[in-house]
């Protein structure tokens, strides 16, 4: 059997933590104050995901590699997934919106349609709609 885990915790770091808050509570993201204080935040993007948005110092003491400039370089892009293509787009409008960047262009592939941004410190974010109907159950 492969192994099977429950949750996801992504960390990224951040400049400025009451910014990047604010930037994702404009999209719609909730955050869980049990695990936020002046160093990180927990943000909530389901009841198994979660993104925990980390201030570059506090970051840091989390590993011996050098923060990546996320302006000049990209280590990772966090895809979601979206209830539908107008979803896609909401999302991605309102982070436009609040400040967030354009990544790539609208990508339009029949079954599969995503779009994507740039968060206030450069991470790049794909949202993203699969027709249910496209993928095969196992």
């Amino acid at each position: 059997m492969a192994l099977q885990l429950d949750k996801i915790f992504v960390n990224l770091p951040v400049k400025n933590l009451k910014n990047s808050i604010e930037f994702f509570s404009k999209i719609g993201f909730a955050f869980n104050p049990q695990f936020t204080d002046d160093n990180a935040t927990c943000m909530v993007i389901s009841d198994h995901i979660y993104v925990m948005l980390l201030v570059e110092p506090y970051y840091q003491t989390f590993t011996n590699k050098e923060i990546a400039d996320a302006s000049k370089t990209n280590e990772v892009i966090v895809s979601v997934s979206a209830d539908s293509r107008e979803q896609v787009d909401e999302i991605v409008n309102k982070a436009l919106e609040a400040g967030g960047k354009p990544s790539n262009d609208k990508q339009d592939h029949g079954f599969m349609y995503g779009w994507s941004f740039q968060d206030l410190d450069n991470h790049l974010w794909e949202v993203m709609y699969m027709d249910p109907s496209a993928v095969q159950q196992q």
